[in-house]
């Protein structure tokens, strides 16, 4: 499936952050911030957010106010939901996924905390622990120090939980597991690395600045050595959706716009019935979270380059140049779907054909170097959030593996499934804690 029709980048998160928590500040006797580590004190950090337009943009139930790609502010960590889902889409990503080395579920409680309180620093523009010059010389620094001066650049992060951490009696979840946390069955055409999917858990970072993106995923794995191991990894750029709709929509690899009918990540009536799983559906601690679907789509960027203009614009069923769908003069204007090829991929996925199933999507485009032959590793790594997989996902994957012209021109060779907890409300919270606790 690419992000073409079926939603993904902007939002907010839902609960206001207007002061900043202790553990999160540089002043004296506290832990500083990675600027006051380069000599900047609480002042100076106060005038250089006003002057990028504010510290953080805070986001109530209500209402919101994203912070401006390219203002270098901070995204709140705590509130509702998790940040990084309907939060406008970032530049960059760092994708992990991680198997769980313990088999004590004290550690992983003690991990899931430590996890959190990192993710509060990071997330505020701030150096985990005393940073990377404190503690005593004898040991390692607590933070890696790559990202010292950075500013936050919008960073998120978010967490999931694989079905593999619910599968056997290490942790006595078992009876915890979602129904809706499914394995996805083989769809054709798949060729899935088992080396590039599956994982107890997984951390989405998304950042304008792919350094900070990079010294998350970094210090969350140290911080989990001896608990927890990097199973497989994505770095990701050039986002090919937008959950903000006044923003131009952005293109995938292929050169055509991607996610023209993405979810509005400001939109709370479609994020209700589409992306946030209700408390009526259990279990309860997942109750304002959602469920990820996250797959590597390799694409033959060789075949589709030698393809010419009007079977490209079949193929997808839009204009490459507007966006146009078949038919139509603009972007956004609604599309005859019948107008279309069957096999075109926009009328295969479009909701219309789904019964209104719709997913919120965060895809980024990927190189990764050659394949050895002379071609580029390059693709999609998609990434969808929704109430329910079994819905959703695959329905809409079944219906494009069978069809989609498309097809001729990707492979899905990685593959992993999440649930995705609620928010943490407040700094005595943590991730998983109504799960684990």
């Amino acid at each position: 499936m690419s992000d073409t029709e079926h939603n993904e980048e902007a939002g907010h998160n839902e609960e206001d952050e207007t002061t900043e928590r202790s553990e999160q500040t540089g002043r004296p006797g506290k832990r500083p911030s990675r600027r006051s580590l380069l000599g900047w004190g609480g002042a100076g950090l106060a005038l250089g957010a006003a002057a990028a337009g504010g510290t953080v943009a805070a986001v109530r139930d209500g209402g919101s106010t994203a912070p401006a790609a390219g203002s270098g502010a901070a995204v709140p960590f705590h509130g509702t939901h998790q940040a990084g889902i309907a939060t406008a889409v970032q530049d960059r990503l760092h994708f992990a996924a991680f198997d769980v080395t313990t088999e004590d579920r004290a550690e992983l409680a003690r991990l899931l905390k430590d996890w959190t309180r990192a993710a509060e620093r990071m997330t505020a523009g701030h150096a985990v622990g005393d940073g990377a010059y404190g503690g005593p010389a004898e040991a390692p620094p607590d933070d890696t120090g790559e990202a010292l001066g950075l500013k936050p650049s919008r960073l998120t992060l978010t967490i999931g939980f694989g079905p593999s951490l619910f599968a056997d009696d290490r942790f006595g979840l078992a009876e915890r597991r979602p129904a809706a946390l499914v394995e996805l069955p083989k769809f054709p055409g798949d060729n899935l690395d088992p080396a590039r999917g599956g994982g107890d858990l997984c951390v989405q970072a998304c950042a304008d600045d792919p350094q900070v993106a990079v010294h998350a995923i970094r210090n969350l794995a140290r911080i989990g050595f001896g608990k927890a191991a990097v199973r497989w990894s994505q770095l990701g750029f050039g986002k090919t959706s937008s959950t903000t709709p006044g923003a131009q929509t952005p293109r995938n690899l292929f050169g055509f716009k991607d996610g023209t009918s993405n979810i509005d990540g400001t939109d709370r009536a479609a994020l209700a019935e589409h992306v946030w799983v209700p408390e009526k559906t259990g279990p309860a601690w997942m109750a304002g979270g959602s469920y990820l679907v996250a797959r590597r789509i390799s694409m033959r960027i060789e075949s589709w380059d030698r393809t010419s203009l009007q079977e490209q614009e079949d193929v997808f069923g839009r204009d490459k140049g507007e966006g146009a769908a078949v038919g139509r003069a603009r972007e956004h204007d609604k599309p005859d779907l019948r107008a279309m090829l069957p096999t075109s991929h926009v009328r295969l996925a479009h909701p219309d054909s789904h019964h209104g199933v719709r997913m919120l999507r965060r895809g980024y485009s990927f190189t990764d170097g050659t394949d050895g032959l002379g071609r580029l590793d390059a693709g999609l790594f998609f990434l969808a959030y929704q109430r329910d997989v079994r819905d959703a996902f695959i329905p809409v994957q079944r219906s494009l593996a069978r069809s989609d012209a498309l097809n001729e021109y990707i492979q899905h060779v990685g593959s992993a499934v999440f649930a995705i907890p609620p928010g943490v409300r407040d700094k005595d919270d943590w991730w998983g804690r109504a799960l684990i606790s």
